[in-house]
């Protein structure tokens, strides 16, 4: 059995995954490495860039030690994210409540003949 990390490019918080294949197939001359695997009682391929692949090897104990260490960094920053979400959260719903207050402030005073507001007469 061979393990795999892959990175992941597409998705910015899942930034690689890792799996194991029973077969490969690679190439010095392809920029492209195809792993075999069955699914469902049929044979499929599936091509990754060389460029793609962070480890690719026959040592699970490594493989498993790799991914370890990738998922701790993954967690600690995770947190960071999430921490900072929350923040952005709550400035955003800071700045919509102070908008709003200021709206609803102006709306207050709209009517008053010194505010130039062509609503008045409709």
């Amino acid at each position: 059995m061979y393990y795999v990390i892959k990175k992941q490019t597409d998705q910015p918080l899942v930034c690689f995954i890792g799996f194991m294949v029973p077969k490969y197939i690679a190439s010095k001359n392809s920029d492209n490495v195809i792993f075999e695997f069955t699914r469902d009682g049929k044979v499929q391929r599936k091509w990754v860039k060389k460029e793609e692949i962070v480890l690719l090897t026959e040592d699970k104990d490594f493989f498993v030690k790799t991914m370890e260490q990738f998922k701790s960094v993954q967690e600690t920053q995770q947190k960071l994210v999430d921490e900072a979400r929350n923040q952005l959260d709550a400035t955003v719903e800071a700045f919509t409540e102070a908008i709003n207050s200021e709206i609803n402030e102006f709306n207050e005073i709209r009517n008053s003949s010194d505010i130039p507001c062509i609503l008045k007469g409709l």
